[in-house]
């Protein structure tokens, strides 16, 4: 594999005047190298839909901790959450994991959010309806798996960005507040353009805040993971948290 760097950048706020947040994202290493990002985002909002997320995202790192492969993640973690509250709570969830044995960015998704990924200068959505699980008996993921590459990116959000500014007849315009670059540039294609992970992850959290007045209709939660050039010759990881309390 050619020397590479992954970014991985969450950037997350709790709906106006909700103390819980009911979207959780939570990180785990692949037993045979990589890494996984889970995003859960529980029906509602507040403690409930805390609970739920909570549920849905420890179940999910933990077959992934035990080298499930991520499909299969999805599915049972659905026949958990459909068992255990009887099919009558629901919950997305989003999978991106940076599998370093097939070397290649893997995302699971079951939101009706779509995800927004760059690859050799080019933007796409992903964005084939899948449903969200727990209620469904038949739930299955949507899955793509992408070639690493220096400059792929993806933009993952749960539904409070989705839906910004919908109250006062606004729309999120998602890429265009991701700025990743203009297709087909050689600094898109190169991953030179200036953009980490968390300036891509905290522009489009703000332009969802804007849209919303700064109080947000819903939790909302933005992930990205971006693969650059890695110019060291030590291979340091290094993780970093702000957490306002």
């Amino acid at each position: 594999m050619n020397r590479m760097e992954i970014q991985i950048a969450v950037a997350k706020v709790s709906k106006y005047a909700s103390s819980e947040s009911g979207d959780t994202v939570e990180v785990v290493e692949r037993p045979h190298g990589g890494i996984s990002i889970v995003v859960s985002d529980g029906q509602r909002s507040g403690r409930s839909a805390k609970a739920i997320s909570n549920l849905v995202a420890r179940k999910a790192m933990s077959l992934l901790a035990e080298g499930v492969r991520d499909g299969a993640v999805a599915r049972a973690t659905h026949d958990y959450l459909r068992t255990h509250r009887g099919g009558k709570v629901s919950a997305e969830l989003v999978i991106a994991s940076v599998d370093l044995v097939t070397e290649t960015l893997v995302l699971s998704r079951n939101s009706r959010c779509p995800v927004l990924v760059q690859r050799q200068g080019e933007i796409a959505w992903l964005e084939e309806t899948c449903d969200a699980i727990g209620i469904y008996r038949n739930t299955k993921p949507n899955i793509v798996e992408l070639p690493l590459s220096p400059g792929l990116t993806a933009v993952v959000f749960t539904d409070g960005i989705w839906s910004a500014g919908h109250r006062s007849g606004g729309s999120m315009d998602v890429a265009g507040a991701a700025a990743l670059g203009s297709a087909g540039s050689e600094e898109a294609e190169s991953g030179a353009c200036g953009n980490s992970a968390k300036e891509i992850a905290d522009r489009v959290l703000e332009a969802a805040l804007a849209l919303d007045r700064g109080r947000p209709g819903d939790d909302s939660t933005v992930l990205v993971v971006r693969v650059e050039k890695h110019q060291q010759e030590q291979k340091i990881r290094r993780m970093e948290l702000s957490l306002p309390i």
